[in-house]
């Protein structure tokens, strides 16, 4: 039998003395003075009302313009064997044509700069252009965008959100962009430090992912999958037979931010909860290869892990990806693999088994969960980079 109790104790000690370090901010330079206020930077996004729609999409195709004019630029060095245009080169080529297009200037060097690092993340000679069907989009620098309590100011037009969080008045708000969405529909993200806890709460859970079951806790809580998409599934089918684009894109929309709001307060309870959160490395990109795809993107694994992270972050806390091999097969009670484990793809459907070495009956989630919780603890005493 595991004595866990002596893990979890250090684990304890671990992270409360590691807490304050958790919450410090990447964007600080090495030789900031001291201070006992941590922060952590965050990205809110706002919607906007439409009224700003038509002076967004008048820059949004100005951006469109420079992307192009760069791409054939970058073309027509590539076909002619000439060495490749860096950012810098790009910025210099389209240095005075904020004046013309009525864009920022550092707008400009954004796109450039934006440019050419999706090109070196495709490794291609240029990219594809931007058109009438490319959504929205409008990049800028920091300290470009400012807040008075009620509006975000850009260029010296005010713009109107929807709705408002927590942000305090002249806050420094970091390089963003406005960006549209399908339905179109504009928002602006900005990236804004903010101050987080010197403290969590002194327990740890392991967390399983799953599809039927979306997250169940080394706790025995679970958390159900809400299914959203299979849901409106038909509604979605019966607009893409009749070509109704407008509705097809609404649907997508709907069931986006049905997730979006069920992952937020199922991430915040648990972040609330628990000042370790440890999740098992299951990954949502290979599985999406797979005929699994619908139910794992319905799922939102990695957003739901992106929001414990930074939500745990924020309390003082830290989350934890362990490897999870094997969590589903180990005896939670003595750590043997016995032959009755559930093992294979056609083991998927033993939910519940006993194990044969010491007779502890496992629900197959609960029991991967606290697997994953121990393989944390033991990574986090064991002084691994968190």
């Amino acid at each position: 039998m595991f004595d866990e109790t002596v893990y979890i104790d250090r684990a304890e000690a671990v992270l409360s003395a590691r807490a304050p370090a958790l919450c410090e901010s990447p964007m600080k330079p090495d030789n900031a003075p001291e201070t006992h206020i941590q922060r952590q930077t965050i990205t809110f996004k706002f919607r906007l009302r439409d009224r700003h729609a038509a002076e967004l999409n008048r820059q949004a195709r100005a951006v469109n313009y420079v992307w192009n004019y760069v791409n054939e630029t970058q073309q027509k060095a590539a076909r002619a064997h000439r060495k490749w245009l860096t950012a810098f080169d790009l910025q210099r080529l389209t240095n005075g044509a904020s004046k013309e297009l009525d864009i920022h200037a550092h707008t400009i060097q954004r796109v450039c700069r934006a440019y050419d690092d999706a090109r070196k993340t495709h490794k291609k000679a240029w990219l594809r252009w931007r058109g009438r069907k490319s959504l929205g989009w409008v990049p800028f620098n920091t300290g470009h965008v400012s807040f008075d309590g009620a509006d975000f100011k850009f260029r010296g037009v005010a713009y109107t959100p929807m709705h408002l969080r927590d942000l305090k008045p002249g806050v420094k708000i970091g390089a963003g962009s406005f960006n549209q969405d399908a339905c179109g529909h504009w928002f602006l993200n900005i990236p804004v430090e903010v101050e987080c806890a010197l403290s969590a709460p002194l327990s740890s859970v392991g967390i399983d992912l799953g599809l039927h079951t979306m997250a169940t806790l080394s706790t025995g809580e679970k958390i159900e999958a809400p299914r959203l998409y299979r849901a409106s599934e038909e509604k979605l089918g019966t607009a893409q037979r009749a070509r109704k684009t407008k509705r097809a894109r609404a649907i997508h929309a709907k069931v986006a931010n049905r997730r979006k709001d069920f992952l937020h307060k199922a991430s915040a309870k648990i972040a609330k909860q628990f000042g370790l959160i440890i999740v098992g490395d299951v990954s949502p990109s290979k599985l999406a290869k797979t005929n699994m795809a619908k139910s794992v993107l319905d799922a939102g694994w990695s957003g739901f892990k992106n929001m414990l992270s930074y939500k745990a972050n924020y309390r003082g806390g830290a989350m934890v990806e362990v490897s999870e091999r094997y969590s589903s097969q180990t005896c939670s009670a003595c750590g043997s693999l016995p032959p009755s484990r559930p093992k294979g793809i056609a083991g998927l459907g033993i939910r519940r088994w006993t194990c044969d070495e010491c007779g502890a009956i496992h629900d197959r989630d609960v029991n991967a969960a606290r697997n994953i919780v121990r393989a944390g603890l033991r990574t986090l005493v064991g002084g691994a980079h968190v």
